[in-house]
């Protein structure tokens, strides 16, 4: 019997809450196939099999809180898929009893036979006949048949010796299209009063929420939290992007969005000013000559903050496929550790979902983090005219206990620069 535990889970990490179980008790593994997945406050852990079996037993459900080493279940490699019930569903039929002094002895039922067993046939001149072999199936097989309405017997097994697994009843059911019923719903009388109780709806937090939680605050009780704001005329850089997109995905395979030109931006804006881009340690402050740009992405497990290494040595398209491939692992849960360490600067950006203007908090222990929204037209002043040009609003929050109000004002001005000229980032 093989312990199924919690594996090391990351730097920093020390527990997780049980998201899925991907298999059930008496279900076959293969060796490397994911059992249950766990969920931290920055990553989903995949627990795999370490060899083939039958998992016998989850010893943590969805929902629970475990840490590093706990057990979640028991895999026996040496079992047979169906638990016990199937060590009986051999190739060979079973023997027939002999019959005692008080008569012949009935035939066994299966849980899948009929009520009545079947007559044991008169031996003929060749000798005795053996006992037909009943319908073999794992206990998956049969619950899941029962689920849909289908007779057991009359589905093809194709495990050892012809026994049912619980996928080819799927099979069946899929081969026939006939959907699995619902469970009926307990109707509720029209007059019956509303309980306090349906009001409401307690949910317990999972680990990545609590995490944040905690984080959020450490940011806010650990920092001397300030925010300035500016705004950028988007025209140049839309204009750039709407002239080079096609080509981009067309010869690169690349979708071109704005954020790649905010990272370029971010990135020389902190190499002109280096405070933005340091951290404190006790009463020193660490300077990073490198940028690992954190990007904020919502995904339904909650807010990631994946990091584009070394964005600072790199061009817009290198910077282009990063955020993509980020943001696809972020999405699909697929994100490594390594993908959410080392981040020395973070961007936000609230825009995609309507936002027109925020306080981002900063993503501690950073001392600054730049938040974009929405592009919209606005009316503004150029040369004594009024124009209707494509405006963002953009916002710096910065720790003021290492950044100073003209450096961080002076910071966000470089960047309105650079995307107010955005082919200056491409000979950069």
């Amino acid at each position: 019997m093989i312990a199924i535990k919690v594996p090391p889970l990351g730097e920093s990490i020390v527990e997780a809450t049980v998201s899925r179980w991907l298999k059930q008790e008496g279900d076959a593994v293969t060796a490397g196939e994911t059992l249950v997945e766990l969920e931290t406050d920055k990553i989903t852990v995949e627990v795999p099999a370490l060899k083939a079996g039958v998992l016998t037993a989850r010893s943590k459900a969805e929902g629970d809180v475990v840490a590093v080493d706990d057990v979640l279940g028991q895999l026996d490699e040496t079992g047979i898929p169906g638990g016990a019930a199937m060590t009986s569903a051999s190739t060979d039929p079973p023997p027939v009893p002999k019959d005692p002094p008080g008569g012949p002895v009935p035939v066994p039922v299966m849980m899948s036979a009929p009520a009545d067993p079947p007559p044991v046939p008169k031996d003929p001149p060749g000798g005795p006949v053996p006992v037909p072999v009943m319908t073999r199936s794992a206990p998956a097989a049969r619950r899941t048949a029962d689920e849909a309405g289908v007779d057991i017997a009359s589905v093809p097994g194709t495990g050892r010796g012809g026994v049912i697994s619980k996928t080819d009843v799927l099979n069946t059911i899929a081969a026939v299209s006939k959907p699995v019923p619902a469970a009926p719903s307990v109707p509720v009388a029209p007059s019956a009063p509303a309980r306090t109780g349906d009001r409401e709806t307690r949910e317990k937090m999972t680990t990545r929420r609590k995490r944040i939680a905690e984080n959020l605050l450490l940011a806010q009780h650990s920092t001397a939290h300030l925010t300035t704001f500016n705004e950028i005329d988007m025209s140049a850089t839309t204009a750039l992007r709407a002239r080079l997109k096609e080509k981009v995905e067309k010869e690169h395979g690349v979708k071109l969005s704005f954020m790649p030109f905010f990272v370029k931006a971010a990135s020389m804006a902190l190499k002109a000013y280096p405070l933005v881009n340091s951290q404190i340690d006790g009463d020193s402050i660490i300077y990073k000559h490198y940028v690992n740009m954190g990007i904020a992405v919502a995904s339904d497990a909650g807010l990631v903050v994946p990091n584009v290494k070394d964005a600072d040595q790199k061009g817009m398209l290198a910077i282009s496929r990063d955020i993509a491939h980020l943001a696809g692992k972020a999405r699909s849960g697929k994100l490594a550790m390594d993908d959410l360490i080392g981040g020395t600067f973070t961007i936000t950006n609230g825009g995609v979902f309507g936002s027109l203007i925020s306080t981002p908090i900063i993503n501690f222990p950073q001392v600054a983090i730049l938040g974009l929204h929405k592009t919209q037209d606005r009316p503004v002043a150029i040369d004594g005219k009024v124009e209707i040009r494509p405006m963002m609003y953009v916002a710096l929050s910065y720790d003021h206990r290492v950044i100073d109000g003209q450096q961080a004002v002076l910071f966000l001005v470089r960047i309105k620069e650079l995307m107010e000229d955005p082919a200056s980032m491409l000979v950069d």
